[in-house]
């Protein structure tokens, strides 16, 4: 371990142990092999690569504690972040399953929606298969530490040909400062089925704490998933967060992610295109201000012939916050006819915002359509002056463009409620004064 980072990550995994409690031998075996290689890794630093944009010093400068004793909330507390659409519903807070304000599917039902632990018992075989293959945290001091935490989390495993109407919310709610947690999630849509996750991080303060989450997704032959990411924690918290998705013959993933809360928010999206037919479309928006950063990596892997994916990613960044954005596509050889695209968008409100913006194409194939680019730039003078010649002020002009920008992203989301909820918030972010 570097000076900087040790003591952060020693205080993180002081007087964690391995508890024997669960049934299944292989996740003990799994928490320990994590728990091991944490201590082994260090913390990323700007010296890394992937992370030289992003400066988590504040993050390694603070102390956190394992949150314990969640409050007993009502189902008032969390009304505002509730999706009505939702047929089943798991809720954590503080990153521990609340059964009083989760809704689950009808005893006897074939969907699975349900803590990690529980499904261990009747679904073992199912999680062992993917639980630490996706997210590999060998080397990952993050994700190694979630895993050395994986007591509990949530599991959705769609059954074959079953088609689920109704959205999946996983809701993950903050209500201490000062604590870390580490949320998993784990989704497995069998052959031939079809659902919509939306996956939410929440806080009802506006203190300091830090999450570090990991999800999984294996996608099925010509399964379908639709996954909805959406951080809206304190502008004060630090996220970290993984999401590993493979997919099967023929299968298709369309991630939607938005981002407006955290000091300090960072995603690596990793997608595997692991047999032919398989597709991806990734639709990405950071929304940030005063002194946030907010960091999207992306890694697009098509191994096989025949795959495709597209991916657009804004941000829109305000006063004297930072976007950054790494998509990186890699076609690796053999991987013919292969059709990829890859966009950045990226709105500036002030002098001072920053993006760092960098679309990454490897082709290691000669039968292939795929392109990538970027943009950096503020409104256009063009546009502004087409408003303001019909009667409308400037200010108000600057702030229906800006909010046309970004809501392209949150029109993508298909929960009503939940994409009104984001437009409400752009449009309280992006206001320009009159």
């Amino acid at each position: 371990m570097t000076t900087a980072t040790a003591p952060f990550l020693e205080h993180l995994l002081a007087g964690q142990k391995i508890v024997t409690a669960e049934p299944a031998a292989w996740a003990n075996r799994l928490r320990a092999d994590a728990l091991e290689r944490a201590h082994q890794l260090t913390l990323p630093s700007t010296r890394d690569e992937d992370w030289r944009f992003t400066d988590l010093s504040p993050l390694y400068k603070l102390v956190f504690r394992p949150a314990s004793g969640a409050p007993a909330l009502d189902a008032a507390a969390i009304a505002p972040f509730v999706a009505p659409e939702a047929a089943c519903r798991l809720v954590f807070i503080d990153n521990q399953f609340s059964a009083a304000l989760s809704t689950l599917p009808a005893v006897g039902a074939s969907l699975v929606v349900q803590p990690l632990v529980a499904g261990l018992k009747n679904h073992g075989e199912t999680i062992h298969a993917h639980l630490g293959s996706l997210a590999d945290f060998r080397d990952d001091a993050f994700r190694a530490v979630n895993t050395a935490y994986l007591h509990d989390g949530a599991l959705v495993v769609v059954p074959r040909n079953h088609a689920e109407a109704a959205p999946l919310h996983v809701l993950f709610v903050s209500t201490q400062a000062e604590v870390a947690t580490h949320p998993r999630v784990l989704v497995v849509a069998e052959s031939g089925s079809d659902a919509t996750v939306l996956e939410d991080y929440v806080a009802l303060h506006d203190g300091a704490y830090c999450t570090n989450a990991v999800t999984e997704i294996a996608v099925g032959a010509n399964a379908r998933v639709h996954h909805i990411r959406v951080q809206r924690e304190s502008r004060a918290a630090f996220h970290i967060a993984t999401a590993a998705v493979r997919l099967e013959r023929d299968a298709s993933y369309h991630a939607v992610s938005v981002a407006v809360g955290g000091r300090i928010s960072r995603l690596d999206h990793h997608i595997v295109h692991a047999a032919q037919g398989a597709f991806c479309a990734l639709d990405g928006l950071a929304l940030v201000g005063g002194r946030q950063l907010a960091d999207t990596h992306s890694f697009v892997d098509h191994t096989v012939p025949h795959t495709g994916g597209r991916q657009l990613h804004k941000t829109v960044v305000a006063d004297g916050a930072r976007a950054v954005f790494n998509g990186r596509v890699v076609v690796r050889p053999g991987a013919q006819q292969t059709n990829s695209a890859q966009e950045s968008r990226n709105l500036l409100l002030s002098d001072k915002a920053q993006v760092d913006t960098k679309p990454q194409l490897e082709i290691f194939a000669d039968d292939v359509k795929c392109s990538h680019g970027a943009t950096v730039g503020q409104l256009e003078a063009e546009e502004l002056f087409y408003l303001e010649s019909r009667g409308i002020g400037r200010d108000a002009a600057r702030n229906l463009l800006t909010y046309g920008f970004a809501a392209e992203i949150v029109d993508r989301i298909p929960l009503a409620s939940v994409a009104k909820a984001l437009r409400e918030t752009v449009l309280a972010r992006t206001q320009a004064k009159e």
